[in-house]
């Protein structure tokens, strides 16, 4: 069994079960993204909550695992040639779980890159953005007098909604029939303005009904309700 003892994140958050992948996140957009790839796929995962509250991301054992003090991070006792493997950045995590189970990425090179494609989407624009109108709608951002930054954000994100309900109209998921790492990116974004960002009359949502209908789908799937809680 691999030694997890050599990684100082280990000592903040000791492994009681070494040889599963350890998780270190929130139930935030970013970290569920994870949270819910690992539910998908049914890989064996310890999850470790990362507060916040107490700047838990700034600790030197965090920082040992991702400089960028950011959640998530994974450190996955089995990793390429049964090395261990330490990784962050929610995205390149989606894609290494992906590609270690051969699930939720399409084999068809095509079908391959258009998933990235949609995933490089939500990262580069529907986080920034839906994140930037939670900052200026519910958090220190809302006591600016001057509306201009916050309708410079609320406009784009209205935008990338109409991207969205466009490319949906006539499809199940992001890439067609086929449930992949692109809808666990994009669609706890989408859930995490209208519901916990309180935006949803403030983009219009209601004018977004396929965004809406897919939204509902995912939030129905058994695996997304538990992994939008993890870690408690």
């Amino acid at each position: 069994m691999t030694n997890l003892a050599m990684f100082p994140i280990t000592k903040k958050w000791p492994a009681s079960h070494p040889e599963r992948i350890q998780l270190y996140s929130l139930p935030t957009p970013n970290g569920v993204k994870v949270s819910i790839m690992l539910e998908e796929t049914g890989l064996p995962y310890e999850p470790h909550r990362v507060s916040f509250d107490t700047q838990d991301q700034m600790s030197p054992e965090f920082l040992s695992l991702n400089p960028n003090n950011k959640i998530p991070a994974i450190l996955d006792p089995n990793g390429p040639g049964g090395k261990p493997l330490a990784l962050f950045e929610s995205g390149a995590i989606l894609v290494y779980l992906a590609e270690k189970t051969g699930k939720f990425l399409p084999n068809d090179p095509a079908l391959r890159y258009e998933t990235l494609q949609w995933l490089m989407f939500q990262m580069g624009g529907v986080g920034p953005m839906f994140g930037q109108v939670g900052f200026f709608h519910k958090y220190a951002g809302k006591e600016f007098e001057d509306k201009r930054p916050r309708d410079r954000y609320v406009t784009e994100s209205r935008r990338l909604l109409g991207v969205l309900d466009q490319h949906l109209a006539k499809r199940q998921w992001m890439v067609g029939e086929q449930y992949t790492i692109a809808d666990m990116a994009i669609l706890p974004w989408v859930r995490n303005l209208v519901n916990f960002y309180e935006a949803g009359d403030l983009v219009g949502y209601s004018d977004f009904q396929n965004v809406a209908r897919v939204l509902a789908s995912f939030v129905a799937r058994p695996a997304v309700v538990k992994g939008l809680t993890i870690p408690l």
